[in-house]
């Protein structure tokens, strides 16, 4: 199991970034969440297997169709014991 906060900044934001990534993320058994910044970037954490890790963070690089991802930044953090969904959370 690994834990990875992300940013990513582009376009991101008003392009459903944050649903397409929920969805990504509920289909390959992760958990975490996700959330738009005031900065106009988009912030969450996700965990997991490692494959199924390496997997959303791949697509975390590209995002939906109308996304332009400029960059990605993730760093491992320690596991989340007993988290057990996906969510979106408010923007901060």
């Amino acid at each position: 199991m690994k834990r990875y906060r992300f940013l990513v900044n582009g376009r991101v934001q008003g392009v459903a970034f944050r649903y397409a990534t929920q969805d990504m993320a509920r289909t390959l058994g992760l958990t975490g969440w996700v959330r738009n910044r005031a900065d106009g970037a988009v912030e969450g954490e996700y965990q997991g297997s490692e494959s199924c890790c390496t997997k959303l963070a791949a697509w975390l690089e590209q995002g939906p169709p109308a996304a332009r991802v400029d960059s990605l930044h993730a760093d491992e953090i320690q596991l989340f014991p007993g988290e057990t969904v996906f969510t979106i959370r408010p923007s901060v």
